[in-house]
């Protein structure tokens, strides 16, 4: 069967109305999450995996994407009405949204970026069908070894990217991987540093290190934050009264077509290199977009081909993370790693034979992500009014209901009080590594992979009875080592 007519097949299990009302849901909780400051769609991943239990594997994973999606362009609504990103990632867009606001234009700069987040979206997600059969082909030659090759050039980059210090990032993934190995040894079954405890026999429960490690410790962050400072965020009174100046007609959005395609495709590109996150490819877009620009000087006074650069990069990541998600089970960032926690729930294992063995279920998903977009620009261009007064809401009384909510979530699936004290065990050390500079999206990425990188590494060394210069006979595990050591390195030499 080819991807044309198993698409088709994934269409006709998407199109059902509790899917749909599922992805219109996630992706209007992902706006208001993402709209709120100090929030995003992270945090609102984390603590709304627990409540997929009782869905069905597609309408589970089409309400986190949503949620994803939402979440993602969520994050421009305070960043051109208050100057204050949602999410980080929506940094770059308040440099020319919130002057755009200034003047009056607030209402159109926040279709240019809900526009330009469906478009590039869009775009990724057509990427995602193209590329993720070839990749997983391809990723069906690799055996232990090559694994074990490309998981080392995955922590590579993401201790060399995503964090202030080479050896903070590759401290924080060491550990990781070393709570990975806690419960029952894989191979021989024998117990590994549980401590008497039979529920560590299956290891730390990967929901309450999640939620814990990232959401409830951003929530714990932010708290501490306004009790030191208050809250910063202020209401501006920049929205438009004037309709005629806030009206976008579609030949003028998309008089940026240049602007849109390659923004996507910077986007498209970061997502699928693991570690290198979406903040990074909305500030590569954006400084594209300035050097490309015919009059650059405007930018920062309120060019709309800024917003549109930013938004369109960072929502084409989030349709290409997925592909080495679904190809090799690597995630591109800590978004798919969180929803590769949410496949494994429900019994799809990420990797290579993922499109064989549950098919159906990878391209119904592709087939929600296209309807998402639908539904996205439907109801993102409705709420626009309802977005702009959530972002004005007090964080004091936003965050306490998060908490309320992480805990339940944790609770609710096995009624275990020992998972909440991980969790909150795992809360308390993100706080921690926060305020000490390590980053807790390492650690979490480690431990998610810690247990695929065990097994392909102990295979690699029975198979090659501990030779390491195995390496030497395989060309892509030469590849991926060399490219690893050599981002090591630079980041080394840069820091």
């Amino acid at each position: 069967m080819d991807i044309l007519s198993q698409l088709l097949v994934g269409f006709h299990a998407a199109l059902t109305p509790v899917n749909i009302l599922f992805i219109a849901f996630g992706i209007s909780l992902g706006i208001v999450i993402g709209v709120i400051p100090g929030l995003g769609s992270v945090t609102a991943i984390a603590v709304l995996i627990p409540l997929t239990f009782y869905m069905s594997p597609v309408v589970a994973i089409a309400f986190l994407v949503g949620v994803n999606k939402g979440g993602t362009s969520g994050g421009a609504v305070p960043s051109i009405l208050l100057n204050t990103p949602g999410t980080p990632e929506a940094a770059a867009s308040a440099f020319d949204g919130y002057p755009m606001s200034r003047k009056g234009q607030s209402g159109k700069a926040m279709k240019y970026a809900l526009y330009s987040s469906v478009a590039g979206d869009t775009l990724s997600d057509m990427l995602l069908i193209l590329l993720a059969a070839p990749f997983a082909a391809l990723a069906l030659q690799f055996g232990p070894l090559e694994l074990t090759a490309v998981f080392f050039f995955a922590f590579a980059l993401l201790a060399g990217l995503t964090s202030d210090s080479v050896i903070k990032g590759l401290l924080a993934i060491f550990v990781g991987v070393f709570l990975s190995t806690i419960g029952l040894d894989p191979i021989d079954s024998s117990p590994r540093m549980v401590f008497g405890r039979v529920e560590l026999f299956d290891g730390l429960p990967l929901i309450a290190v999640a939620i814990g490690g990232l959401a409830l410790s951003s929530v714990m962050f932010q708290m501490t934050e306004l009790w030191r400072h208050g809250d910063t965020h202020r209401r501006h009174d920049t929205l438009a009264a004037d309709r005629a100046q806030n009206r976008l007609r579609p030949a003028e959005f998309f008089d940026h077509w240049r602007t849109i395609v390659r923004s996507a495709a910077i986007g498209s590109g970061v997502g699928m290199l693991p570690g290198l996150g979406v903040t990074l490819a909305a500030f590569l877009s954006y400084g594209a977009a300035r050097r490309a620009s015919k009059n650059p000087e405007s930018f920062g006074k309120g060019n709309p081909e800024g917003i549109i650069a930013t938004e369109a990069a960072n929502s084409a990541v989030v349709g290409s993370n997925l592909i080495p998600t679904i190809a090799i089970g690597i995630p591109g960032n800590i978004a798919a790693a969180l929803l590769i926690g949410a496949f494994m729930i429900h019994g799809i294992v990420p990797g290579p034979f993922m499109l064989t063995m549950h098919g159906d279920v990878i391209y119904a998903l592709v087939a929600s992500m296209l309807i998402a977009n639908v539904v996205h620009l439907v109801i993102g261009r409705a709420g626009i009014g309802i977005w702009s007064w959530v972002a004005r809401a007090p964080r004091s009384a936003v965050l306490p209901p998060v908490i309320v909510m992480g805990i339940a979530g944790v609770y609710l699936p096995n009624q275990s009080l020992f998972e909440i004290g991980i969790m909150l065990a795992f809360a308390v050390l993100g706080v921690l590594m926060r305020y000490t500079g390590f980053s807790i999206v390492c650690l979490v990425i480690g431990f998610l992979l810690g247990s695929m990188l065990e097994g392909s590494l102990r295979k690699a060394l029975l198979l090659h009875r501990g030779d390491f210069s195995a390496i030497l006979s395989s060309p892509i595990s030469m590849i991926f080592f060399a490219i690893g050591l050599f981002v090591l390195i630079r980041a080394f030499r840069k820091s």
